[in-house]
């Protein structure tokens, strides 16, 4: 008995061990089921645009690479989400070209996204989109649960091609709380593109039970009943989740097309060096510094308009202004440019440009600073002063790009020393670019865009047509008579016809004047050529004696007063007789304030009083004709002289 007993207390023993290693392993695999399981990050390729993943929040892997400029961005800090999450990440910043992890983060479409250069990659301007995003450094925010797999909104992502299971889409989780996930299903005999539009059941509009058929909500997006959806429309529902509709789902999806940088509205045209010389690695360098300056400059209608013209013995224009209406455009365009070969007649180039490029028929808008850059390689074969000084006149501004330009034995043999500083806008730099080598003229794509959109500056943009706040003072005393008065109104309108009229171009006003003075009508009155024309033909003769240094100090009150600082300042004077007041003082306080007076004297008119009235040198400002028939012939050399002197002023 003793023996059992004992057999059966080792048995007990033995049990119990068992139970109690049991136990332990049965606390490591609990411990094992309650450890967090390591996060694995997705990987996208660059061009996943954030718009076709469903999840409003995740942490991703971008590869290297995604700063080319084929992986479009549009805005900048906030994106739209027909963006390349990786391209943004790039261009705020957050990542490199090497790639390595972002954050992303969906918020609410924007009104409008903002085009920019940053960090290598050039973003797009875009109107509005439904939705954005933002991006950071890819670290977790303590807490939060990011999906380790991506639900997108087409089973033709990036990942189901790859053969990637797309997970049930799960809102970023905090602990103790609980989401249910939003499953994307495909019903047995529809095809992948249906299968999104099936697993989301339109709610009925004439119902507002909660019973009704669910909406998925989105996370981060407060819910709402359907009773509170009475404006449901087809395809609401994909647009408001983050899906994207089924026309982008074709293989013809619509890109949103840019409407150009507003801040950079120039028209722009390039001429560049086709010329034998240059070789053809040479010429093919050109074409892709071309190709970087249309991707960096963000063409389109509302901002800057692109064309190029190859010269080589003679011009011949490649596509103009209104040819193409975005980057992509113009860089499949230049792609397709072959080289001409011949001599280096930057010259003619020029001159064929101021004659022809710009013009409206050819996309000029008029609105827009006209800007002429130049390449050449070396030394042009021709002469460009002349050529050039006729396109500043022509309110054109022109950009020199000297690449590999002469040392000092070559200069022997240039047509034209010094040739670049004789054809740009102003000799001050801004307008020159020297590059000491064809395989560094990338370093200046940023530079050289940089300056032309700097609309400020362009000094050349300004023309003796353009530029001023013209006041004509009328004498409408009794010996000029109604018929010779209304020669003279036609005078006020020739003159006045040369001149491109607009409230932020050349203005016109007018003052009549005997023994008194009235103003006709101001600056800001009219802002048009034929307003202009038609308020002149309404200025009824006035008849009286003549007080021309009264009417002089009238102008200056009532008239210049409220010139535009940045216009230049013409008054122009006609009268037929001589003063019956001093014309000197008055005259000496137009000069002094800055307004450039012209004085046309008829018939009776003193001489002597006509050159006091003008601004120096009187024989380039005062003008006599015997009769009033004869004031046309004046018109010409008045205008030439006003052009002559705006053009005479300092280039530096």
């Amino acid at each position: 008995m003793g023996i059992v007993v004992l057999t059966m207390k080792a048995s007990v023993i033995e049990m119990f061990l068992v139970l109690l290693v049991t136990g332990i392993h049965s606390n490591k695999e609990t411990t094992k089921k309650i450890k967090r399981p390591k996060f694995n990050v997705p990987q996208i390729n660059c061009d996943v645009k954030a718009g076709k993943i469903v999840n409003p929040e995740f942490v991703v892997k971008c590869p290297a690479g995604c700063q080319d400029p084929k992986y479009h961005v549009y805005g900048t800090d906030v994106y739209a989400s027909y963006s390349s999450m990786c391209a943004a990440a790039v261009h705020s910043g957050v990542l490199d070209n090497s790639g390595g992890k972002i954050l992303v983060q969906k918020i609410a479409g924007q009104s409008g996204y903002r085009g920019t250069y940053s960090n290598g990659v050039q973003s797009l301007s875009l109107p509005r989109w439904r939705e954005s995003f933002v991006v950071s450094e890819g670290k977790p925010q303590k807490g939060v649960t990011y999906p380790s797999a991506l639900t997108y909104s087409s089973p033709k992502s990036p990942a189901a091609k790859a053969g990637e299971t797309t997970k049930a889409y799960q809102k970023p989780s905090v602990p103790g709380t609980t989401t249910p996930p939003v499953t994307l299903m495909q019903v047995p005999g529809t095809s992948p593109a249906e299968a999104v539009h099936t697993t989301l059941p339109r709610p009925s509009p004439s119902t507002g039970s909660p019973t009704s058929s669910p909406r998925p909500q989105p996370v981060g997006q407060r819910s709402r009943e359907l009773g509170e959806m009475d404006l449901w429309k087809p395809g609401s529902v994909l647009l408001d989740a983050g899906f994207v509709p089924k026309e982008e789902l074709s293989t013809q999806s619509l890109e949103p097309v840019s409407q150009g940088d507003p801040n950079c509205k120039v028209d722009l045209s390039f001429l560049i060096d086709g010329s034998a010389s240059i070789g053809k690695r040479r010429f093919r360098i050109q074409k892709q510094f071309l190709a970087d300056v249309a991707q960096a400059l963000d063409i389109g209608p509302a901002g800057p308009l692109m064309g190029v013209v190859q010269y080589g013995d003679n011009p011949a224009t490649q596509f103009n202004l209104k040819t193409h209406m975005n980057s992509q455009d113009v860089k499949a365009a230049i792609e397709k440019i072959t080289q001409r070969g011949g001599l280096s007649n930057a010259g003619r180039a020029i001159s064929s440009v101021t004659k022809n490029f710009f013009s409206k028929a050819n996309g000029n808008r008029g609105s827009a600073p006209n800007v002429a850059v130049v390449m050449v390689d070396g030394w042009p074969t021709d002469k460009v002063e002349e050529a050039s000084r006729v396109a500043r006149e022509s309110g054109i501004n022109i950009f020199f790009i000297t690449i590999e330009g002469a040392v000092e034995t070559e200069k022997q043999y240039m047509m034209e020393p010094n040739f670049a500083n004789k054809a740009v806008c102003r000799t001050n730099g801004f307008y020159s670019l020297s590059v000491q080598s064809w395989f560094s003229l990338h370093k200046s794509v940023q530079p050289l865009v940089k300056r032309v959109c700097d609309t400020e500056r362009l000094a050349c943009s300004k023309t003796c047509f353009n530029s001023a706040d013209i006041g004509f003072v009328i004498d409408g005393s009794s010996s000029v008579g109604t018929g010779n008065f209304r020669t003279v109104l036609q005078l006020v309108a020739n003159l006045s016809k040369e001149f491109e009229i607009s409230d932020t171009d050349t203005r016109i006003g007018a003052v009549q004047y005997t023994y008194e003075q009235r103003l006709e009508f101001g600056f800001e009155a009219y802002s048009t050529k034929p307003d202009i024309l038609n308020a002149i033909k309404r200025v009824g003769y006035w008849s009286g004696g003549t007080s021309t240094g009264a009417a002089i100090n009238y102008a200056l009150e009532q008239l210049f007063q409220k010139s535009k600082p940045n216009k230049r300042k013409l008054m122009i004077l006609i009268t037929d007789g001589r003063s019956y007041d001093d014309v000197r003082i008055p005259a000496m306080a137009a000069h002094h304030k800055g307004v450039i007076t012209y004085a046309i004297g008829v018939a009776w008119a003193a001489q002597d009083e006509l050159e006091v009235i003008a601004s120096h040198p009187a024989k380039d400002h005062a003008f006599f004709v015997d009769e009033f028939d004869n004031l046309y012939k004046s018109v010409p050399k008045v205008i030439q002289n006003i052009c002559t002197e705006f053009n005479s002023q300092p280039r530096n």
